[in-house]
C-alpha cells in the first residue's frame, strides 16, 4: 500500500506497523461534512422515490413472499459474482433441487447457497433481534459452512493482518491494507453502536456509510464484501425503507465493479465521501427501476398461463402450482408436494397438466429424480433490464 495514495487525513490516518506496513484506519462515524453538495441530495432524492415506488408496488403482490425469491436469488449470485464465484442462476436453483454433487459449479454454488440461507436467516432475526455483532458473526458461520479452506474461521472476526489485493497477491502489492485486530475490534464496537445512535443523516446516506465503514475495517479474514452487502439487504428492510428485499443492489455493482471498488477506495485515499455516497443512490435508483419493472414482467407472465389453465377447482391448484415456479422455477415434484402440502401423486399430476400446456418442461430425461424446468420464468429472472 503506497502511502502516496492517501493524500486526505479527514476519513482515517496511516499508521505503520511493528512489520514496516502501513495500515489505514478509519475514523468513526459519521464523518464531519458541513454541508451536502446539491447533486447528490438530488441523488438522494430520485434514489428515496424510486425505494418508496418499489416498496408499494410489491406490497400489491398476491404472495410477496413467493415473488421476493428471485430477487434474493438474484442478489445471492451477483454478489458472490463480484467476489470471482462461478454461478449461474439455473445452477442455483438447480442446486437447491439435487444438490451440488450433481451441478457443475460444484462449491462456487454451496456458497451461494450457503448467501441464500444467511439471508432467510438475518431477515427472520432482525423481526425480532436488532443488528449486532453478533449476528454478523452468525451470518459469517452460515456463509462459510461447508466451503474449501480451513482458515476461513467461520463466524469469527479475524485474528490476524489481512489486505486487499489482485488474486495471489502478497501484502507488499496490497492495494488496501485495513485496520490491524485492536484497532479493528474498536472500530466494530463503535459501528455497532452507530447502527442505532440517532441522526439527522438520511437513512439512505447512513446505510452507505455503514457499508463503507464496514469494508473498511475488513473485519473477517474472508467473506467480507457479501457479509457488507447482506447489511445493505437487512438496512433496507429493518428500517421500513422496503418492506422485503425486493432490491438487489449487487446487480449495480456487478455491472459497474470497477467503479464500485474505486470509490470506496477514493474515500479511503482522498476523502472523497461524495463519489461514493452519489453512486451508491445510483445503484438504488437503477435497482428499484429494475426490480419494478421485473415484478412488473412477471406478474403478466402469470397471468398469461392462469389464462391457459383456465377456470374451475384443478385450475386454482395449478395456478398455486405456477406461482410456485415463479419463486423456484427448477422443482422436482417432491419440492412442489413439500412446499405446497399437496399429497405426492397430486403435486406429480399438477406439474406433469403443466408439462402438457408448455408451461414446465422435464430436464433430467429420468425416470426417477425427474426435474422440471420453467424455462420462460427462469428467463424473465435473468433477462437484463438496465445497463
Amino acid at each position: 500500500m503506497d502511502p502516496k495514495d492517501f493524500q486526505n487525513s479527514s476519513t482515517g490516518k496511516l499508521v505503520r506497523t511493528l512489520n514496516t506496513h502501513w495500515v489505514f484506519i478509519p475514523n468513526e462515524l459519521p464523518p464531519e461534512i458541513s454541508k451536502w453538495p446539491t447533486a447528490l441530495m438530488q441523488a438522494l432524492s430520485k434514489a428515496e422515490r424510486n425505494l418508496t415506488q418499489l416498496g408499494e408496488r410489491s406490497e400489491t403482490l398476491s404472495n410477496p413472499h413467493i415473488f421476493v425469491r428471485p430477487f434474493m436469488h438474484k442478489e445471492a449470485m451477483l454478489s458472490s459474482q463480484i467476489e470471482g464465484k462461478l454461478s449461474t442462476m439455473e445452477g442455483l436453483y438447480s442446486y437447491e433441487a439435487q444438490g451440488w454433487a450433481q451441478v457443475e459449479e460444484g462449491h462456487d454454488i454451496k456458497e451461494v447457497h450457503n448467501y441464500v440461507i444467511a439471508m432467510d436467516y438475518g431477515l427472520e432475526k432482525l423481526d425480532r433481534l436488532p443488528l449486532s455483532k453478533r449476528l454478523i458473526r452468525e451470518l459469517h458461520e452460515i456463509l462459510m459452512e461447508d466451503i474449501r479452506g480451513e482458515d476461513k474461521r467461520p463466524g469469527e472476526f479475524r485474528d490476524i493482518q489481512n489486505f486487499i489485493g489482485p488474486p495471489n497477491s502478497t501484502i507488499e502489492d496490497a492495494i488496501f491494507i485495513p485496520p490491524p485486530v485492536n484497532e479493528m475490534h474498536r472500530l466494530l464496537d463503535q459501528l455497532e453502536k452507530y447502527f442505532y445512535q440517532p441522526s439527522d443523516l438520511p437513512a439512505l446516506i447512513r446505510i452507505a456509510l455503514i457499508h463503507y465503514q464496514f469494508e473498511a475495517i475488513h473485519p473477517f479474514r474472508d467473506g467480507n464484501g457479501r457479509i457488507g452487502r447482506l447489511l445493505i439487504v437487512f438496512q433496507l428492510c429493518n428500517w421500513g425503507l422496503l418492506p422485503r428485499p425486493f432490491l438487489y443492489i449487487s446487480g449495480y455493482f456487478e455491472r459497474n465493479y470497477r467503479e464500485y471498488y474505486d470509490s470506496l477506495l477514493a474515500v479511503s485515499q482522498v476523502g472523497d465521501w461524495e463519489r461514493w455516497i452519489e453512486f451508491f443512490l445510483e445503484a438504488i435508483t437503477h435497482q428499484s427501476n429494475d426490480a419494478v419493472q421485473r415484478i412488473f414482467n412477471l406478474e403478466a407472465l402469470k397471468e398469461r398461463y392462469d389464462n391457459l389453465v383456465g377456470d374451475g377447482k384443478i385450475a386454482e391448484y395449478l395456478s398455486q402450482v405456477i406461482e410456485l415456479f415463479m419463486g423456484y422455477p427448477i422443482m422436482s415434484i417432491r419440492q412442489v408436494e413439500e412446499k405446497l402440502g399437496f399429497t405426492y401423486t397430486r403435486a406429480q399430476r399438477y406439474v406433469e397438466k403443466l408439462e402438457d400446456l408448455g408451461i414446465v418442461q422435464e430436464v433430467t430425461g429420468q425416470t426417477r429424480d425427474r426435474l422440471f424446468l420453467a424455462k420462460d420464468i427462469l428467463a424473465e429472472i435473468e433477462r437484463p433490464l438496465h445497463g
